[in-house]
């Protein structure tokens, strides 16, 4: 049989879970997801278990955050002035937004903390800091 290499078009089922059970993402019920090896199109440490995998082959891994999304970034999260924030935004915890830098770029933001006079944004990405635990099955693979 074929196995899986670097530079191979691969499609894959797969369920993503966090350490405490819950499920951030799957395939189930959609198209497989198609990629190519090595490309860098999905996160690193999925990317590095799939060669050798062949046709049909199933795999759980667990992914740390430095092959993922990182770790989360201090830096990454910052206080503004409830005035800052457009009176017609409903804040709450977990709402997400969209920030733009000086330059014109969409940075999506979460709202990590409100007090009465400030805001805290988070540009952490939602899985920053976080261990991924994957179920795959590899569904075909094309040269």
């Amino acid at each position: 049989m074929t196995a899986v290499k670097a530079g191979d078009t691969v499609s894959i089922h797969y369920t993503g879970t966090l350490s405490d059970g819950t499920t951030f993402d799957s395939s189930a019920g959609r198209d497989p997801l198609t990629f190519e090896v090595g490309s860098g199109q999905i996160i690193p440490g999925l990317d590095k278990v799939l060669p050798g995998m062949t046709v049909g082959d199933t795999k759980s891994v667990t992914i740390v955050p430095e092959e993922a999304y990182g770790p989360v970034n201090p830096q990454a999260r910052q206080a503004v002035p409830r005035t800052d924030i457009p009176d017609n935004i409903p804040l709450e915890v977990g709402l997400q937004l969209q920030m733009q830098t000086p330059q014109g770029q969409a940075v999506p933001v979460t709202v990590a903390e409100l007090t009465e006079d400030t805001v805290t944004l988070d540009a952490n990405h939602p899985l920053a800091g976080k261990d991924l635990t994957f179920d795959i099955e590899l569904i075909t693979i094309a040269a």
